[in-house]
């Protein structure tokens, strides 16, 4: 008998009794709770169940979709249910056909190790095709409905036969998408294309390669007191020659003469009369010295003599002609005046491989920059025509002629994958808006077809994929989202979390449900991440409790430093974690930034040990019995790391430093909860993260941080430094006597 028609016969018992089989490996009441059967049985039309972290928020959607079909009769292709990730959809599809496989058979395929993705993809097909309840819904991440609706219904207004264009998205790639339907060119290689063809233009492949040199080799960045810092202590500039110099304006100076083609020495030792000294340049094809006047130069006075005494001529510079390009020309063309043959107006031809050669890297690091600024565009729905009137004004130079460079990129970008029918991940949200927009016939049809939407990981939307939401609704449809505003660390991806905060404002007449019961964690860390997370003034206030209430404590270590003592205190804990029987599984460590990690995957390593180990923004989702979380120091590298704290992006987006901070700290947040049983945080002596301060005395024991003793020191043998106890004749290290003086 199909799995439908047995829902029909005994919908209560599917409802409350196969919640096992969904889950199989939660301990705690298979029957819904209160709060979670409320939001299941709700008839509202804008619903919103607020779920705290390991509070069951996937089993209360799967239990949603499993009450439409059982009790409300509703036919499976009038259910939309929405995720972010391939992963997320795959893991609700498992659920689903587990609820419905009474054998338990499937819960044991992909629980196995053993089984590879691929084998369990095509058993997932397999098991889908046979069911065709779960067959008749639409269960998709949000490219992925957009990709199916621009190719069914984008001829009308885009070629539909467009291909993807995938860097790192291949994980994410729709179903439906095959080699055919993806570009066969990536991101990348289409920017360096575009990158060369503006090269071109001389004025426009000098300005970029001074961008480069001054805020990518130079480092010559702002810090929040407006001063000039230089990651190298010792200020110096790189002229397009690729020499250092020691001041802005002997660089101004250097590079127009290179614009010119004008050979130059940069500080030669000369000794004209009395005595050797080096003057700031020399002009070979003028035989001509020029000395340039700055405040970081010496008195000239001892140097123009000796010129007077040798009979050389002698140009003399300021820094004040540099900070007005007109007299600067003008100054630089009346020295030279007469004394070069070739016309000083004509500027070089160079050539993008040769002027950038060695300094590759660096252009991929400034296209990554342009690559996050078009994603914020696309996903705030700003005009790329619009960046540059928001950042000329801008009071640093950096970001003034970042937007210069970037948004003929953008466009040209723009124009390229128009012409190629190419669409990027965020095109296909945007096309699909476009499309539903303007064509009231098929947004018409997509209304008379889903009559519930669900929508997984709301906290994580963006202003594009709400516009898609509401252009699917009507107030008819029952938008039934899920989400954890604690839970929202997405925002460099443009996810916005007002939208789940003030949901109630953006969706009139909602009605939100709080989760509020913890499944996964102790009590201490439930308390304690509780405590943390509150300190966030943008937030909607919750009172989570844990449903496990046994007793511990998170063990915090402050390391004399973090990658020595730091990494060895993690090491030895694995070792007796896993001497204690918990296998690889079992323990997690997360990390804010990659580079965290590298001193204690060695380490691991080294020792033969093999432990989970993660970003905390790729745990999200995650549990493990034990987490380390390392790397919690302040300060730059350290957590919190704020990522937008950076001019260039907030002139999209413009999002205030407090903000930022509390979006590290629901990563924070996000952290400290994925442990289960045990949590152990490592930090730095005299650097503590200052999340760590945020957690009450009462959730924590800290481990000594071992030094040597200095009031009462061990003695050791003189000859081999072995430690010697008091009642020792010879010593056991080398066999020393020890009362020979």
């Amino acid at each position: 008998m199909n799995m439908i028609y047995i829902a029909l016969l005994r919908p209560k018992q599917l409802l409350n009794d196969k919640f096992h089989a969904v889950n199989p490996t939660k301990t705690d009441s298979s029957n819904l709770n209160e709060k979670q059967t409320e939001a299941v049985v709700s008839e509202d039309k804008r619903l919103l169940v607020l779920a705290g972290a390991g509070s069951g928020k996937t089993k209360t959607l799967i239990q949603k979709l499993l009450y439409l079909l059982s009790e409300k009769h509703t036919k499976p292709s009038n259910i939309l249910a929405i995720t972010f990730t391939k992963n997320a959809t795959n893991e609700m599809i498992d659920r689903l056909i587990m609820a419905g496989d009474d054998s338990g058979r499937y819960a044991s395929f992909v629980g196995n190790k053993r089984t590879s993705a691929k084998e369990k993809e095509q058993q997932r097909w397999t098991m889908v095709q046979s069911m065709p309840w779960i067959a008749g819904l639409t269960v998709k991440t949000f490219h992925s409905l957009c990709y199916q609706l621009l190719k069914n219904g984008g001829g009308l207004s885009f070629d539909n036969q467009f291909r993807l264009l995938i860097d790192d998205q291949a994980a994410d790639l729709p179903e439906e998408s095959n080699h055919k339907s993806i570009a066969p060119e990536k991101t990348f290689d289409i920017l360096h294309k575009i990158l060369r063809e503006l090269c071109k233009d001389t004025s426009y492949l000098l300005k970029l390669k001074r961008y480069i040199l001054d805020f990518y080799v130079d480092r010559l960045l702002q810090d929040k007191t407006q001063q000039v810092k230089n990651y190298d202590h010792q200020i110096h500039y790189t002229t397009f020659k690729g020499e250092k110099v020691k001041s802005k304006s002997e660089r101004d100076i250097a590079d127009w003469l290179f614009r010119h083609s004008i050979k130059y020495v940069y500080e030669p030792t000369i000794n004209l009369k009395d005595f050797p000294f080096k003057p700031d340049f020399y002009i070979p094809q003028a035989d001509l010295y020029l000395e340039h006047v700055s405040n970081r130069s010496y008195k000239l006075d001892d140097k123009v003599q000796q010129f007077m005494l040798a009979g050389r001529h002698c140009a003399r510079t300021t820094e004040a002609i540099t900070h007005d390009t007109t007299i600067f020309n003008q100054t630089m063309e009346g020295i030279l005046a007469g004394k070069i043959t070739d016309n000083l107006s004509q500027l070089v031809f160079l050539h993008y491989e040769e002027e950038f050669k060695g300094y590759q890297d660096k252009v991929d690091e400034f296209l990554r920059m342009v690559v996050r600024v078009q994603s914020l565009i696309k996903s705030n729905g700003i005009q790329v025509n619009d960046l540059i009137p928001k950042s000329e004004h801008h009071q640093h130079e950096r970001v003034r002629v970042f937007y210069e460079l970037a948004v003929p990129i953008i466009q040209a970008y723009a124009t390229y994958c128009i012409n190629k029918s190419y669409l990027d991940f965020d095109d296909l949200i945007v096309h699909a808006i476009e499309l539903l927009k303007h064509n009231h016939e098929m947004r018409h049809m997509y209304h008379e077809r889903y009559k519930y939407v669900l929508v997984d990981e709301f906290q994580d939307v963006n202003n594009l994929q709400v516009q898609l939401l509401e252009l699917l609704t009507t107030p008819d449809t029952q938008l039934f989202c899920v989400g954890d505003d604690w839970q929202s660390i997405y925002g460099f991806r443009g996810s916005e979390v007002d939208y789940i905060v003030n949901f109630e404002h953006h969706f009139p007449s909602a009605k939100v449900i709080t989760l509020n019961v913890n499944y996964r964690s102790t009590q201490t860390i439930v308390g304690a991440s509780n405590e943390v997370i509150k300190r966030n003034k943008f937030q909607v206030a919750k009172d989570i409790k844990a449903h496990n209430q046994t007793p511990s404590k998170i063990q915090i270590y402050r390391s004399k430093k973090w990658d020595e003592d730091g990494v060895a205190y993690m090491v030895k804990k694995v070792q007796e974690l896993q001497a204690d029987g918990l296998n690889q599984e079992d323990i997690l460590i997360l990390y804010r930034r990659s580079k965290m990690y590298y001193p204690y995957r060695e380490a691991l390593k080294d020792a033969g040990l093999r432990v989970t180990a993660k970003t905390i923004h790729a745990a999200k989702g995650l549990e493990a019995k034990v987490v380390f979380i390392v790397g919690l120091t302040e300060g730059s590298g350290g957590f919190p790391d704020v990522w937008l704290d950076d001019a260039i992006f907030r002139v999209v987006k413009d999002v205030k430093y407090d903000r930022l901070l509390e979006e590290e700290r629901r990563l924070f947040y996000v952290a400290l909860t994925r442990a289960k049983d045990e949590l152990y945080l490592i930090t730095e002596l005299g650097k503590e993260s200052s999340f760590i301060d945020e957690i009450p005395h009462q959730f924590y024991a800290v481990n000594k941080t071992e030094f040597n003793n200095v009031i009462n020191p061990t003695p050791l043998c003189g000859n081999c430094k072995y430690e010697i106890k008091e009642h020792y004749k010879y010593c056991p290290g080398c066999g020393v006597d020890l009362y020979i003086s």
